[in-house]
């Protein structure tokens, strides 16, 4: 636990968020060995093969927050003097306000006085985060970004992946949940379809199953006695 806080809501996103994380990693992966760049006048992350520097993924950057050891503490990026007052930071502030979540309106948020603070915490402490600011923008993906001395920021993509399908999704899905722990697996299908612009039906009024849809076809959840994704059911076109 990072934020606890804030864990809710990265929560009801981890489905989508580790779909278009994937989506991600597949497309920087597909220029081999490659760096990062990060440009933060111009607001780009830049994605770019070590052997062939004109093969690149470019994308537009959105500061988040910075999770930094020093003093054990978040920085949100409406408060960074890198950032951007009435950037995408804003929305999260102001979703905080109308919600009451402190952890939002606060411009530095102290550690948990029982956290660690090292570089494992701070690196699931980018991901928490990441997701909050997914499920509150609707934006992905996001990138977790080491900028030294165990100092990570967070950025909010807008990259040049294609949009996510229910087909593209039930390839991926066998595999994503295979790595993805769901604290409430019907809330986040639930989320992934409003987060990924599907439509979403319930099976029936006890919620054992979902179906999902969108052009590309079809796909049903079914959840067992725990809630638990037990299976997944397509038809596509």
């Amino acid at each position: 636990m990072t934020f606890a806080a804030l864990q809710p809501l990265a929560d009801r996103a981890a489905l989508f968020v580790a779909l278009r994380q994937d989506a991600l990693s597949a497309a920087a992966d597909a220029l081999g060995d490659h760096r990062w760049d990060a440009d933060m006048a111009a607001g780009t992350l830049t994605f770019t093969a070590n052997d062939d520097p004109s093969r690149q993924l470019a994308t537009r950057s959105h500061l988040v927050a910075t999770i930094a050891p020093g003093p054990r503490s978040l920085l949100w990026a409406w408060a960074h003097p890198s950032g951007d007052p009435q950037g995408i930071a804003a929305q999260l502030r102001a979703y905080g306000e109308q919600h009451r979540i402190a952890e939002l309106t606060a411009a530095e948020v102290p550690f948990p006085a029982d956290a660690s603070g090292d570089e494992d915490w701070i690196a699931q402490a980018a991901h928490t985060i990441g997701g909050v600011a997914v499920e509150l923008t609707g934006r992905a993906p996001y990138y977790s970004a080491p900028v030294g001395n165990g100092t990570r920021a967070v950025f909010l993509l807008d990259a040049p992946l294609p949009p996510l399908t229910v087909a593209e999704a039930v390839v991926a899905l066998p595999r994503i949940l295979s790595g993805t722990a769901l604290s409430d697996a019907r809330t986040s299908v639930w989320d992934l379809a409003r987060l990924a612009g599907w439509t979403l039906t319930w099976t029936d009024e006890s919620f054992s199953g979902a179906e999902v849809a969108d052009a590309t076809g079809t796909a049903t959840f079914r959840f067992d006695e725990q809630a638990r994704i037990a299976g997944i059911e397509s038809s596509l076109r």
